[in-house]
Order: C-alpha cells, then sequence, then structure tokens
C-alpha cells in the first residue's frame, strides 16, 4: 500500500528559529536542539552559508531552497524532493541522499565525499502495525539534469541512481560507485573517475572527453556512441619510461650534472611526449631546463620541485602536486592544470642580469578548480587561460598578463586584480 504524506509548511521565521537551535546545539550551547526537520515542506526558503551538519530533512521538501555553501555534513535527506535546489559550494559531507530527488539541482562546486545516492524508498508502520511506503511527490534516486560539476563525488555510492544528461564535469569522482547507474547522454567532460566502478552502467551517448578513467572498473558498461577522445585510461600515453634505455635515477642525476656545469658535464633530459604516470617521485628534485612537452605527468609528486626554465607545453598535471615549487620562467602553454596544488609556488620571471629575464608562459593553459593559493604569479602570461573555479587568494597578481582568460567562480581578491593585472577581455571576472 502506498500513501502521500502531507508535509508541514514552515515559513522563512520559523525555519531561522529551528537553525538558530540546532547551531547553539552543534556549539553545545544550552537551549540548543537537532534540526528536526523532516516531512517539512521548506521550498523556496534560505538556508544559504548555515551549519546545518547532522540535521534530519527525511522526506523534507527543498525544492528551489537556497542551501548554498551551508554545511550539511551527515545531513539526511532519505526520499527528499531538492529539485531545483541550490547547493552551489556547499559541503555534504558523508551525508545521506538516498532516493532524493535532485533533477535540475545545482550541486556546483558541492563536496559530496563518501555521500550517498543510492535509490531508497520509505515505509512506516500504520496503527494496525503494517508497513505501507510513503510517497513524497519525488522520483526515488534521481538527478536527471542536475549541474555537479567540479563536485567532490569521491568515494560517493551511486549504484543505481537515474543520472540521465546530468553534468558532471570537471567533478572529481574516485572511487565513486556508479554499479548499473544510468547515465545516458551525461557529461563527465574532464571529470576523474579514477577506480570508481562502471560496471553495468548504462553510459549510452555519454560525453566522457578528456576525463580520467584510470583503474576504473567498466565490465559490461555500455559506452554506445560515447565520446571518449583524449580520455586517460590505463592505456600508456605515448612512450613509456622503460624505453629511456637507462634508469631513470641515472638520467636525472645526468640532467642535475648538466644543470650545475651549466652544460659542460652530463646531458639534458628530455622526456617530451613521455608518460610518467608511473614513475618514482619527483618531489624536490632538480628539473631546471628540462624537456619534457606533451608529457603526461597526471598525478605526480613534485612537491617542491626545481623547475627554472623549463618547456612543459601541452604536458597532462592534472592533479599533479606542485605546491612550494620554483617554476620560475616555465613554460606550461596550453597545458592540463585542472585540480593541481599549486600552492605557494614562485611563477616570478627567472632573471638572467640586469637586462635578460625570462617570464613564465602559461597562455592557453587549463587550470580549472586548481588551487593557486599565495602564489606568485607576477609577469605571469595567462592569456586564454581557463582558471574558472580556481583558488587565486593571496596572489600577487602584479604585472600579470590575463587577456581573454576566464575566471568564472574564480576565488581572488579585488584587491590583486586592481593593482597591476591586465584585465583586456577577461570572461566571468565580477569586479
Amino acid at each position: 500500500m502506498v500513501q502521500n504524506r502531507t508535509l508541514k509548511r514552515l515559513d522563512q521565521g520559523q525555519l531561522d528559529q529551528a537553525v538558530r537551535r540546532h547551531e547553539m546545539f552543534r556549539n553545545a550551547r544550552v537551549g540548543g536542539a537537532r534540526a528536526n526537520l523532516s516531512f517539512c515542506d521548506l521550498s523556496g526558503l534560505d538556508l544559504a552559508g548555515r551549519d546545518l551538519a547532522h540535521a534530519d530533512f527525511v522526506g523534507c521538501s527543498l525544492r528551489g531552497a537556497n542551501l548554498a555553501g551551508a554545511r550539511l555534513d551527515c545531513a539526511s535527506f532519505f526520499v527528499a524532493d531538492l529539485r531545483q535546489a541550490n547547493f552551489d559550494g556547499a559541503s555534504l559531507i558523508k551525508a545521506d541522499l538516498r532516493g532524493a530527488c535532485l533533477r535540475g539541482a545545482i550541486l556546483v562546486g558541492a563536496n559530496l565525499f563518501e555521500a550517498d545516492l543510492r535509490d531508497g524508498s520509505l515505509a512506516e508502520k500504520d496503527r494496525s502495525g503494517h508497513l505501507r511506503m510513503v510517497q513524497i511527490d519525488a522520483n526515488p534516486a534521481e538527478a536527471d539534469g542536475a549541474d555537479l560539476s567540479g563536485a567532490n563525488l569521491t568515494n560517493a555510492r551511486m549504484s543505481g541512481v537515474m543520472a540521465i544528461h546530468t553534468d558532471f564535469s570537471d567533478a572529481v569522482m574516485r572511487g565513486c560507485k556508479l554499479v548499473r547507474a544510468t547515465m545516458r547522454g551525461a557529461n563527465f567532460t574532464g571529470s576523474n573517475l579514477e577506480g570508481a566502478d562502471l560496471s553495468g552502467a548504462d553510459m549510452r551517448g555519454a560525453c566522457l572527453r578528456g576525463a580520467v578513467l584510470t583503474g576504473a572498473t567498466m565490465m559490461l558498461t555500455d559506452l554506445t556512441d560515447a565520446d571518449v577522445e583524449e580520455a586517460l585510461t590505463d592505456k600508456p600515453v605515448g612512450r613509456v619510461v622503460a624505453e629511456l634505455g637507462r634508469s631513470l635515477d641515472d638520467l636525472l642525476a645526468d640532467h642535475m650534472a648538466w644543470v650545475g656545469s651549466s652544460g659542460a658535464q652530463g646531458t639534458m633530459l628530455d622526456l617530451s611526449g613521455f608518460d610518467l604516470r608511473h614513475a618514482p617521485s619527483l618531489a624536490h628534485v632538480c628539473l631546471t631546463m628540462l624537456r619534457a612537452a606533451g608529457a603526461t605527468l597526471y598525478g605526480l609528486d613534485l612537491t617542491g620541485v626545481q623547475l627554472q626554465a623549463a618547456v612543459l607545453d601541452n604536458a597532462d598535471l592534472r592533479g599533479a602536486t606542485l605546491n612550494d615549487g620554483d617554476l620560475r620562467g616555465i613554460g606550461l602553454r596550453h597545458a592540463k592544470l585542472n585540480n593541481a596544488n599549486l600552492r605557494n609556488v614562485n611563477l616570478r620571471p627567472l632573471v638572467f642580469d640586469e637586462q635578460r629575464s625570462r617570464p613564465a608562459d602559461l597562455s592557453g593553459a587549463k587550470l580549472r578548480y586548481a588551487d593557486l593559493s599565495g602564489a606568485s604569479l607576477r609577469a605571469v602570461n595567462l592569456g586564454n587561460a581557463d582558471l574558472s573555479f580556481a583558488n587565486l587568494r593571496g596572489c600577487d597578481l602584479t604585472r600579470t598578463d590575463l587577456t581573454g582568460a576566464k575566471l568564472f567562480g574564480a576565488k581572488v581578491e579585488r584587491r590583486a586584480l586592481t593593482e597591476g593585472a591586465i584585465l583586456d577581455g577577461v570572461a566571468g571576472l565580477k569586479l
């Protein structure tokens, strides 16, 4: 037996009171109480930026509600109606979204780490003690048309989910469980599905252009008419390290001798076109003047690396760790640096003498969701680069050339931009 459940309508004032008490509860203050908003109608109301971690939204309607930037970790949205809700930048770590309807919802940049988005249905006992199914006017486990671009879905459980034409572009979906999920026509452009389980998934007509599929399980996955151009799989991209003829350690030693002797000894290292994903850590290694154009360095640990005047044009450095590196005068034209860790890197010009210097060139590079916080980008050429949703807080942008760059959703301080950055033709910037 299926029975429709009538929801209790709350106005903004009543909701604010419940949220205040919940926040007091979260801070262990007297008078606080966990928010129990199950089976409430909260459609169209505002919860932006509020702390509702561990709150109960079971069977709730949040249709069209604003939850942008809200903290909703471990909250229960079991069979909730979340259609057209705005979760932009919200934290939903380990949230229970089983059976929730996310059709048309906005989850751009949301953190859904280990969230549960599997199918689910609600039952309750009637007066005679018999179970009956409860209908909340929503289709269970549905995310059709939702915008999850840039969301963190690492280890999320989405088996059986219905996500037709859903936008997962640039989403981080490492270890995500998508067994028998229906994702026809979904957009996974640039997404990271490393180690994801896509067994039996229906991905007909999906766009996986430039997606990371290394270690993914794709047994009986239907990829009919899917676009997998430039997708990164376990298959080597170009030449492999074994083809170098000598160990990488020996070649690095030769390269450092070449750098230290200004070319009198050793040999310059040229790794252009090589797939270095299985190479040992290059953290804190001297790679000054390295040539690695078109190389694949996806996910490598390059912490504190020295890459002064190196040439890595068109290289794949997505998800790589380069924090605290010395990248003065580097060439990274049209390189892929999406989701890379570039915190505190030094990208100032490499000065040879009073008359000669070499600025870093990242023109046309893809830096979507990259973390550049605290980096020195002084005089860097970022013309036509894509910095959408990148973190540029605390950056030195003096004389930085951002001509034609994309800065949609980028986190950047207004003062840094207005003190010398070149902003001709910048797109997506709100000053």
